[in-house]
This record gives structure tokens, C-alpha cells and sequence, in this order.
């Protein structure tokens, strides 16, 4: 049986914590709507989180995998059917913007007035079909902080979008084939999604700007735009499927073609089987051709006390995924985790217990490229609070160097006080400067990383994210240096604050800055500072009046001599936005 996630709750702030009541219908989809009854799951949950409990009717145990499997069914919903099928939103935006070319460098600015719209069909109660002309996606929830120096492979920003953020299910595969933040500019858009029975389908077709805005002005694809398609479908028995995938992507005389085959199977109710097979040929804009193929397998167990994850990955050095994100290739990696937790029945501690993870990993050649043991141990205490530690050796070959490493890390969270929650985390060990400074060879060098977040609740109007994140590097004496090669500073300040059920404000103020030796280190010395304000006026989903400012700051200056030249501080505009959306729902 096939199912569809609708939750229903409410809750309520008390002494205790949040309380939460809530109702979860999974309704199995027929065809036509008039063929019969149609079969409802069920289930209810009571949850204090700050006391860690939870009550499930009727009982949902982890001792069985999967959570919609347990459910309760509920009978003789006959034709039950939205009365609205049809939804449009036009949206009209005005910006204005003054920033800083560092091409000239000269300070600009330009005004732009913008209008588009987005339109939902459901067909028959299963399928939906979203079109978009002219989408705005400048103006999303800013990205959480991470630290991004310093990195040898991409760092996943997962994607903030509402258009593909609804329904992003129905495309995801175990080797993530699409990952919807590659559109970084469409005009023209649409995507089908639905189910009909066991079959579950998804399609989606939409161009994107950014390509041909992002080539030298003399190049003749200046302009130009790609076009990206994908279709998937998915078979289900009841907790086991198959299912396949295909991409397409097309700019100028480049092209990339994708075609996935995956299954997942239920051995039984614990243990699950997850494989997937992949094959690309790429033309690249040189006209070259590129093939490549990509395996995984992974086997799955979870339960109470114990739980297990056996995976592998089969990556060739031809294979490319431009509309995915596959941050490595030729590559043969097998990983395996597992955990075991106690729990007492009585006492402040509700779990204890070690992890393991072990990884190696090769090229389709045979060399051994790293390895990794990490051996952790939780303890989970009542009222949400818990510590992590983690011991991890592993070995890293980079440039034709090997690379050991080691690290020591400790981790913690409360939310013991139902008005705020922290966490923090401290590690430190080795690991290698992946980017020296030019003449320089890499080299292993000393870590320190640091995390603290703090989110307060003063009010239930009032809520306020303070983040702190600290990277430091440091040269080893064998390295021939010694002193600092960089450290990274990340603070964030977020408050938000709902007056009403339809207005709120919220806050940003970022700051970043990478304070880099440049004798060790190929990075420059950069400090930036963002102040963001967002007024919502949110009527319902699709009728909002969002009003915005933005002002970032750079620790450069624009001398008389038409030269930008460092300085000590940020104290330079170099990115400052005004605007205005608003948007209207239709229903019809």
C-alpha cells in the first residue's frame, strides 16, 4: 500500500514543555475516486519533548522498521476530494539595488521591476502539475553557517526554495541524481508529480539563465541557457519498490544524459536491501564525449537497542552528474555503522551507548585514496539532553601524499529549560592545509573547531538563534612553519518576532571573517558583515506582502585613484538591496 504524509497538530506551551496532539492520516490513493472506499492509516501522538516522552496510538515500536507500516486503519472515507484544483499566484516584485564592481571597480546601481507567476492543477485527486514563468528565487531563508575554507570536496547547502522543496520526494534516489539548488535562474518551468496505486511518477522540465550569464562577455554562449528535464517513476509492494530515473541537461553544444534503475526490498521487518545502478554520457563544450557508470548497495537494520548500515559505492571517473551532487568520482567506497544502545527503565540516563564507523575507500584502480575508524559513545539523559564523544584515526592521500590524522571531539545538547536550547561541540586533531600558498606543498597541520547555539524562547512571540562557529588551522614543526595559517570566524544572530498570526519580523546579522597567513595559505584576508531585516504579511500560503533590506559590508576600500586596497575592518558597502514582492493565491 502507498501513502501519502498528511499531518494535523496542535499543541500548547506548559510547565513541563510543549505539548503536542497530533492526528497523522496516510490516505492510499485510488483510481477512479468513485471505485470504492478509499483506506485510511491512523495514527495519534502525545509528545513532551524537554521530558523525552512520546505516546503513539496505536503502539509504533522501532523494533519493526518503517513508521507507516504500524498504523491503524480507518475505512468507508468514500470520494473524499478537495473542491479546489486549481491554484494560480502572480507575483509582482520591485528592487533596487546599490553594490560595488569590483570588474572596474566602480560603485553601481540599478532598479529592476519583475512580475511572474506560478499555477497548480490536481487531476483527479492524484496528479498535480505545477507551471512557473518567471520565477523569483532571490529572495529565500538565508542559508544556516557553515565553514566553507578549506574544503577539498563541495559543501551541501540543502535547498531553501518552496517550488522544490513540495514534493522533492518523488525525485530522490539513494546517489542523489538531482539536487534542485544547480537551477539557479529559470524563467520557464513545470512538474508533474503523483500516484496512481502502487505507481508513483514524477517529471520535471525548466531552463536556467545562470549558465550564460556566468561566461566571459566574449563568449559566444554569453546569453544562452541550458535546458534540464528529468522524469522518475517508482513502483511499490508494499514496503519494497523499483523505480528509475532520467536526466538531461543541455547547454550550448554540451549535453549530459543520465539513466538510474534503483530497488529497495524488505527482507524482513527489520532488515532492508537498497541498490542502485547508473549510467552518463556527457558531451562537453569541446565537443569530447565522456562515459561513466555509478553503483550502490546498502543493507539496513534498525531496532531499539541495535542498528546497522552496510553501504558501498561504485563511482567511475566518467561519470558526470551536473544536475546532481556526487562530490567525488572514481571512487570504491564501503562504509559500515553501527550502534547499540541500553535503556534503563529507571534513572536520570534513558540511553547509553558506543557507535562504530568504519570507511575505505579506493580508486577504480585499486590505490587505497583514505581511511577512517571512528568508535563514539552517547549518553541520552531526560529532559532532551545528551552528550556525544568521538575518538576517529584515518589516513588521507592527497597530491600523491598520505596523510595520518587523528581527532578528538565532544558534543552536547540540552533543551532542560523549555525556553531555550544549546548545543556546542569542540574537536580538535590534525588534518591536512589542502590549499598552500603557491611553491608550497600541502602539508599535515594542527585543528581546532568549535560550535555553540543557542536558540532562547523568552516569549511565544520571540525567538532568538545566536551561533558561534570557530575553525583554526596551525602549522606542525615538521612542516618547516610554524604560527597560524588561518582562522575562521562565524557569527550569526537571528531573531524572529510574530506579532500577530499574519505579521512578523525577522533579523539577520552575519559576520565572517577569514583571518589567513599568506605566507601558508592561499586565501585572502577577508572580513564581511550582513545586516538583513524581512517584514512578512503572510494572509494565507501565496497572498504575502514581503518588504526587505539588505547591507553587506567588505573590508575593502575604493581609494582616488580608482584602486580597491584592503583595510583593516569592514566598513565598506559592497552589496546594498531595498525591495518589495507581493503575491495573491486564486483558487479556483
Amino acid at each position: 500500500m502507498s501513502f501519502d504524509a498528511v499531518w494535523r497538530s496542535r499543541g500548547r506551551l506548559t510547565d513541563f514543555g510543549y505539548v503536542v496532539w497530533m492526528a497523522i492520516p496516510f490516505k492510499s490513493i485510488r483510481f477512479p475516486p468513485s471505485s470504492g472506499p478509499q483506506t485510511w492509516g491512523v495514527a495519534l501522538m502525545r509528545s513532551i519533548p524537554v521530558n523525552n516522552e512520546e505516546s503513539f496510538w496505536p503502539g509504533i515500536t522501532q523494533r519493526i522498521s518503517g513508521f507507516s507500516s504500524q498504523l491503524a486503519e480507518a475505512r468507508g472515507f468514500d470520494n473524499v476530494s478537495p473542491g479546489r484544483n486549481l491554484q494560480v499566484i502572480p507575483y509582482a516584485t520591485f528592487t533596487g539595488a546599490r553594490f560595488l564592481d569590483t570588474a572596474l571597480p566602480a560603485f553601481d546601481s540599478e532598479t529592476e521591476g519583475r512580475a511572474g507567476v506560478d499555477a497548480k492543477v490536481v487531476v483527479r485527486d492524484a496528479l498535480t502539475f505545477d507551471f512557473t514563468a518567471n520565477p523569483d528565487f532571490s529572495q529565500v531563508e538565508s542559508d544556516e553557517p557553515q565553514v566553507t575554507v578549506n574544503q577539498r570536496f563541495d559543501v551541501f547547502f540543502p535547498e531553501k526554495r518552496p517550488f522544490f522543496l513540495e514534493n522533492a520526494g518523488f525525485f530522490q534516489t539513494p546517489i542523489n541524481l538531482f539536487f534542485s539548488r544547480r537551477l539557479r535562474d529559470p524563467q520557464l518551468g513545470a512538474r508533474m508529480t503523483g500516484k496512481n496505486g502502487a505507481w508513483a511518477v514524477g517529471a520535471l522540465t525548466m531552463d536556467d539563465r545562470a549558465p550564460g550569464r556566468s561566461v566571459d562577455r566574449s563568449d559566444p554562449l554569453l546569453g544562452d541557457r541550458s535546458f534540464n528535464a528529468l522524469v522518475r517513476a517508482r513502483r511499490e509492494f508494499g514496503q519494497s519498490s523499483v523505480g528509475t530515473l532520467v536526466t538531461s541537461r543541455d547547454f550550448g553544444p554540451s549535453s549530459n544524459r543520465i539513466a538510474s534503475a534503483d530497488t529497495r526490498l524488505r527482507l524482513n521487518p527489520r532488515w532492508f536491501f537498497t541498490g542502485q545502478a547508473i549510467m552518463s554520457d556527457t558531451t562537453t563544450l569541446s565537443g569530447a564525449s565522456r562515459a561513466g557508470t555509478a553503483y550502490s548497495a546498502s543493507l539496513n537494520n534498525s531496532g531499539r537497542r541495535f542498528n546497522y548500515d552496510l553501504n558501498y559505492q561504485d563511482i567511475g571517473a566518467g561519470f558526470q552528474a551536473p544536475l546532481g551532487f556526487v562530490p567525488r568520482t572514481d571512487i570504491r567506497q564501503a562504509t559500515s555503522f553501527a550502534s547499540y544502545r541500553w535503556r534503563p527503565k529507571r534513572g536520570p540516563v534513558i540511553a547509553y551507548g558506543p557507535n562504530s564507523f568504519l570507511q575505505r575507500t579506493w580508486n577504480r584502480s585499486g590505490e587505497l585514496q583514505d581511511w577512517l575508524v571512528r568508535f563514539p559513545f552517547q549518553i541520552d539523559f531526560r529532559r532532551q539532553t545528551g552528550v556525544f564523544m568521538r575518538r576517529a584515526e584515518s589516513l588521507e592521500r592527497f597530491a600523491g601524499l598520505e596523510f595520518r590524522q587523528h581527532e578528538n571531539l565532544i558534543n552536547g545538547y540540552t533543551s532542560y529549560l523549555s525556553w531555550v536550547d544549546m548545543s556546542f561541540f569542540v574537536a580538535t586533531g590534525t588534518r591536512p592545509n589542502f590549499f598552500p600558498a603557491p611553491g608550497g606543498p600541502p602539508a599535515l597541520a594542527n585543528y581546532r573547531d568549535a560550535l555553540l547555539s543557542l536558540t532562547f524562547r523568552p516569549t511565544s512571540n520571540l525567538l532568538i538563534d545566536e551561533t558561534y562557529l570557530y575553525s583554526h588551522l596551525g602549522a606542525r614543526p615538521e612542516s618547516g612553519h610554524s604560527g597560524t595559517i588561518f582562522d575562521n570566524h562565524i557569527v550569526r544572530t537571528k531573531v524572529n518576532y510574530q506579532f500577530n498570526r499574519e505579521l512578523s519580523v525577522r533579523a539577520i546579522v552575519d559576520y565572517n571573517g577569514v583571518l589567513s597567513n599568506a605566507a601558508l595559505v592561499a586565501l585572502d584576508r577577508t572580513k564581511h558583515l550582513t545586516a538583513d531585516i524581512l517584514m512578512t504579511y503572510l494572509v494565507s500560503p501565496g497572498t504575502a506582502l514581503y518588504v526587505g533590506y539588505t547591507d553587506g559590508y567588505d573590508n575593502v576600500a575604493l581609494d582616488v585613484t580608482g584602486r580597491l586596497r584592503p583595510t583593516r575592518n569592514p566598513t565598506t558597502s559592497t552589496g546594498r538591496q531595498f525591495f518589495v514582492k507581493t503575491s495573491y493565491l486564486f483558487r479556483f
